[in-house]
């Protein structure tokens, strides 16, 4: 069960949940003010114990406010604190002129902003904009960050690093590149999505202390899977199981020169721990699949009528690794597509589905943004540009459940709150890895109910893109897929 604090939500439903806490739940506007500079305050303070001297800009919204309080607060504590103001501190209005009120009764000076202010702090705290970008900057608030991003100086922003749309994660023309985001009262979509997790770096939640109960009628748009789903669809097993319990998982693939991809979907399958996982390839690549990984099961096929005792056997069928189009696999495809086990469609299936398209409840679609774009008929970049509606068009175009790859991982059905993977590095860009995760898919969901698809797919792109994030520890560039089946023994069992 997901929780309020893993909900992600457009800046308008958060200014919603903030009306809530102020007029419905009656904490003073200043009071989350100064939990949210508190936030910040404490955040930088342990992020950069080192820090002598802080820059802090402010804008002229509550953004701003925020700032003020962070300002107030190093000034108490002894740091060389200097703010500059983007906006006359004197047209502030409410909470945030409150703030700016508390900071000069400290003592405390604002400067006009100038470049050379970045240069020679140890640390920058961004509170210029936050969720207030609508549209591209220009003038000297674009030279302001522009400014901030050339000093090279550590930034943390404060709720959205300025110029990110805080609903798409697009630069607004360009935002602020921070090394850590203090964000508050329901975290932004925009953190998460597009270029944000780029220039949010590390990313802070904190909640304020708004009760969860008198706001769940705030709709989110997505939720992050996170460790504690993790350990639901990973339970610990009985100490009675047997391989029996685990599911039968058929892989169909690997065409001529291409019995690798089929190998590695298999052999995930089998480390995500289904009891039983065949696989279906070309005569030829038989020899070289067993003796890779002798526990797959690996029948040769030049007739599609021989797969007909092995489809009874199969509790799900993941197609697609390595399958080509030519005559061969598009006769595999069809005798797929009759069978009435559930399916993890993954590559060239994906692209015969393209071809001639269909819908079903009972897949997994694991496409990755070209594959996207081909089944929607449309380009990478349109899917990149809005990949929440991306995944939603293909839902409703093919039914079943969509796992939308790339950074920021969708996975949800129509209808559903769909789930976000907060993990992956650029390592991952490299052949096979795709059909490391339709194994995982696979395997994971043939130990569940066909109803839990949703769910074992979030699980799956959850512990593969962690497993290589622990595999990239010793660099990004070389990774291979091979390479996250070490690490992945250990995302796959968080209950021992």
């Amino acid at each position: 069960m997901s929780r309020p604090s893993s909900f992600l939500y457009t800046p308008a439903a958060v200014r919603e949940i903030d009306r809530i806490a102020i007029e419905e739940v009656g904490i003073p506007g200043f009071e989350l003010m100064s939990r949210a500079g508190r936030l910040v305050w404490d955040t930088a303070r342990a992020r950069h114990p080192a820090a002598r001297h802080w820059l802090v800009l402010c804008g002229a919204g509550n953004n701003a406010g925020d700032g003020y309080i962070v300002a107030a607060l190093a000034r108490a504590a002894g740091v060389d604190v200097t703010v500059a103001a983007l906006a006359d501190p004197h047209g502030l209005r409410g909470d945030a002129a409150r703030a700016w009120e508390q900071y000069q009764r400290s003592g405390g000076a604002v400067l006009p902003f100038s470049a050379g202010l970045c240069a020679a702090a140890d640390l920058i705290i961004d509170a210029l904009l936050g969720t207030g970008a609508a549209r591209p900057l220009e003038g000297a608030w674009l030279h302001a960050v522009q400014a901030v991003n050339e000093s090279g100086v550590p930034v943390v922003a404060v709720d959205l690093p300025s110029g990110l749309d805080g609903t798409t994660g697009q630069p607004l023309g360009v935002a602020v590149r921070a090394g850590a985001t203090v964000t508050f009262i329901g975290r932004k979509l925009g953190l998460y999505l597009g270029a944000g997790p780029e220039h949010a770096g590390d990313i802070v939640f904190g909640d304020l202390g708004v009760p969860a109960g008198r706001v769940a009628h705030v709709t989110p748009q997505l939720r992050l899977f996170d460790a504690d789903d993790q350990r639901r669809w990973l339970p610990r097993r009985s100490r009675t199981a047997h391989k029996g319990d685990f599911g039968h998982v058929l892989v169909v693939g690997g065409n001529s020169g291409m019995g690798g991809a089929a190998r590695l979907a298999g052999e995930a399958a089998v480390r995500a721990g289904a009891g039983l996982v065949s696989v279906v390839t070309r005569p030829e690549n038989v020899p070289a699949i067993l003796a890779g990984r002798p526990e797959l099961m690996c029948r040769g096929v030049s007739d599609p009528a021989e797969l007909d005792v092995l489809f009874e056997r199969a509790t799900l069928i993941a197609v697609g690794p390595g399958l080509g189009h030519d005559a061969w696999a598009r006769q595999l495809w069809a005798r797929v597509l009759d069978q009435h086990q559930p399916l993890v469609v993954d590559a060239d299936a994906l692209n015969l589905l393209a071809g001639q398209p269909r819908q079903r409840e009972d897949w997994v679609l694991t496409p990755h943004p070209g594959e996207a774009a081909r089944l929607l008929g449309t380009t990478t970049a349109a899917v990149q540009q809005d990949r929440v509606r991306a995944a939603a068009e293909l839902g409703a175009r093919f039914g079943g459940i969509i796992l939308l790859k790339g950074r920021g991982s969708l996975i949800g059905r129509a209808g559903d709150l769909p789930y976000l993977i907060d993990a992956g590095n650029p390592g991952m860009a490299s052949g096979g890895m795709g059909d490391v995760l339709t194994g995982l898919v696979a395997g994971i969901a043939a130990q569940h109910r066909p109803a839990d698809l949703p769910g074992a797919a979030a699980c799956a792109a959850f512990v593969h893109a962690s497993a290589a994030d622990e595999a990239a520890r010793a660099g990004e560039r070389g990774l291979v897929a091979g390479d996250l089946f070490g690490p992945l023994r250990r995302w796959l069992n968080p209950a021992n």
